[in-house]
């Protein structure tokens, strides 16, 4: 689904000395959002993936409609590491988007501190899942609308209507593609994680 080349680290990066805090965050979504992208074009060491090419085996199983070029998909997770300071080092875990996988999803959350939910807009009815699943754990997570070439003309105000979600649910746009529009989805969550927890140590 997402075209365009990705912003690929150069090199594998050593994990800093200084760092001390792992935090576990997770990117779902529908089939074809551009998950493994995001996690590709973020991640500072050269990401694992689970990638394999799309077989007829999985005609009339994965609903294919809007991503007719995807030849590639997802069969267990993506993993990859950024460093948001000296101190903090985000995981990233990819999960898979196809129905036939999301038995996945449950194990992929646990120890999750949040997630990250990317929707395209060509195809919202897919995010509907994810949001559920999250909300069933207690799971904190942002909204990320990756935006592509032939999109653009549904504010975030309508798609957050559409999903049905509570004002206290950031959502940002993005461009998967890119790897400062994805660090600043992550900058987004990490953030929305922070504000959570100094209301909890604030209320009485």
């Amino acid at each position: 689904m997402v075209s365009g080349s990705c912003e690929l680290p150069a090199q594998r990066t050593p994990l800093a000395d200084a760092a001390e805090t792992g935090l576990k965050i997770v990117v779902v979504g529908g089939f074809g959002v551009g998950k493994t992208t995001l996690v590709r074009s973020v991640s500072e060491i050269r990401p694992l993936n689970t990638e394999e090419v799309m077989t007829q085996a999985g005609v009339g199983v994965d609903e294919t409609s809007g991503v007719d070029g995807k030849t590639t998909t997802t069969v267990a997770f993506d993993f990859g590491r950024i460093s948001l300071t000296e101190r903090i080092v985000l995981y990233l875990f990819g999960a898979p988007g196809q129905e036939r996988f999301w038995f996945l999803w449950d194990r992929l959350f646990s120890g999750t501190l949040g997630a990250v939910v990317l929707v395209d807009t060509r195809r919202m009815d897919d995010s509907w899942y994810a949001i559920d699943r999250l909300e069933h754990h207690g799971t904190p997570f942002v909204v990320a609308v990756n935006r592509f070439d032939d999109d653009g003309h549904h504010s975030l105000d309508e798609i957050r209507q559409a999903l049905a979600l509570p004002e206290h649910v950031p959502m940002v746009d993005c461009d998967a593609r890119v790897r400062n529009s994805s660090k600043n989805v992550l900058i987004t969550l990490v953030d929305h994680l922070r504000t959570m927890a100094i209301a909890r140590e604030t209320t009485p």
